[in-house]
């Protein structure tokens, strides 16, 4: 049976050769999970080193794939700063002559890409926690479903991952390559950070980390042919957001709000967000708007 703690003996053979320490010694190793032989942890780097870093991601992973007991192993890169720390200011290619003019010219960052596989990504936001959002995410993917559609949910809600429990699966997603095999039940293709660490366990992570863990559980998930994915995304708008929409297409986006002024005002600097991102609004759905009373069968509006 395989254990953390051998786990940790094999990555601690591991040297970050920038550092000149073990990545786990260095504190790089985090969210470190062992079951049924199933291992998955989270690599840190420095963001300047990211790109550089796949090679020693991939030396993990077959450090701790040669451990007897192991069946699959998953490392998932994420970049932070030390806090405290300030990047430093890039060079400028061409010293300060007059002669900048002749410079070569940076190429212009690539626009969204298409996700390989699936025709449709639609962004599930909300401007305020607590409105929803995410029970509307999932009965909209399984009703989806039942229409017949092959349907992906993404769930990148990453401080308060909810997926899992919706849609009632648990356990670890296996590895395969470099690539992770998602879950599956109501006829829903599912991934979500929230199989990736324990329930009871927070993720305190810095934006790039945040982009990394999103950009990874995109391009690295084995969703196959989808007519649809939805993006859970987290309340609010921030870097998940921002990342989603300037890395991916993104068909369009739909917003959830309760009918209260104190969710509607969050609601329209989501609506700006994504108008300022060019992503198309599909429409806004007013959640919690009204119940029937099991006593008296009357209509209630809680909200007014």
């Amino acid at each position: 049976m395989t254990d953390k703690t051998r786990v940790l003996d094999a990555l601690g053979k591991i040297i970050d050769p920038a550092r000149g320490n073990d990545i786990v010694s260095s504190g790089q190793i985090k969210s470190l999970t062992v079951e049924d032989g199933a291992v998955s942890f989270v690599l840190e780097v420095d963001p300047a080193r990211g790109n550089a870093m796949e090679p020693l991601r991939t030396a993990a992973e077959k450090a701790v794939a040669a451990l007897d007991g192991v069946t699959s192993v998953k490392a998932v890169m994420t970049a932070h700063s030390a806090a405290g720390q300030v990047p430093k200011a890039a060079k400028s290619p061409v010293p300060d002559l007059g002669l900048k003019d002749f410079a070569p010219k940076p190429k212009a960052p690539a626009g969204p890409a298409p996700l390989p596989g699936v025709r449709k990504v639609i962004a599930i936001a909300s401007g305020k926690g607590g409105v929803g959002k995410s029970t509307v995410s999932s009965n909209l993917a399984v009703a989806l479903a039942a229409r017949g559609l092959k349907v992906g949910l993404l769930d990148a809600d990453v401080y308060g991952p909810s997926q899992p429990r919706m849609l009632g699966v648990s356990g670890r997603p296996s590895a395969a390559g470099n690539t992770i095999l998602p879950l599956r039940n109501h006829g829903v293709t599912i991934m979500s950070l929230g199989l990736m660490v324990e329930e009871e366990e927070a993720i305190v992570w810095r934006g790039p980390m945040l982009m990394g863990a999103l950009q990874q559980m995109l391009g690295q998930v084995q969703w196959g042919a989808l007519d649809v994915l939805l993006v859970d995304l987290p309340p609010g708008t921030g870097d998940v957001q921002m990342t989603l929409c300037q890395k991916t297409q993104v068909a369009g986006a739909v917003v959830v709000s309760t009918p209260q002024d104190i969710a509607l005002i969050d609601a329209k600097k989501g609506i700006d967000m994504f108008k300022r991102l060019e992503t198309p609004i599909l429409g806004i759905i007013e959640n919690m708007a009204a119940f029937v009373c099991d006593g008296c069968g009357k209509v209630h509006h809680p909200f007014g």
